[in-house]
């Protein structure tokens, strides 16, 4: 049966300065577990430690640029690109001049199997 998400959870989120994270649906929001669609807005200077997730991302910016650090190199995803990132692959996104993007995590994003560093 179709369903209104009528506004996003506010999500505290990793990474400095603080980031907003509004999920509109996933675990959180809506409870589902297959899949997690998020609007992004992160400060310039934003940072996350880095991460080997259980899910894949889905990810297109809309304003600035979000930065993809990998072990063998980094991509600067600029408004109106997108980027996908497997389960599996090593990342750590940060955003030197700030950015809004929306984030489609298979299956949805879970705290417990995103897989940050440590330390």
């Amino acid at each position: 049966m179709a369903k209104l998400v009528e506004k996003p959870t506010i999500i505290n989120a990793e990474g400095h300065p603080p980031k907003e994270i509004q999920e509109y649906i996933g675990r959180v929001n809506t409870g589902t577990t297959e899949v997690s669609i998020a609007k992004m807005i992160s400060p310039a200077g934003w940072t996350e430690p880095g991460q080997t997730p259980q899910f894949s991302e889905y990810t297109l910016v809309l304003k600035g640029s979000l930065h993809a650090r990998f072990e063998d190199r980094e991509l600067v995803v600029k408004a109106g690109q997108a980027i996908v990132v497997q389960a599996g692959e090593w990342v750590q996104y940060h955003t030197p001049e700030g950015a809004e993007y929306i984030a489609t995590c298979i299956p949805a994003f879970s705290p417990q199997t995103v897989n940050r560093d440590v330390g």
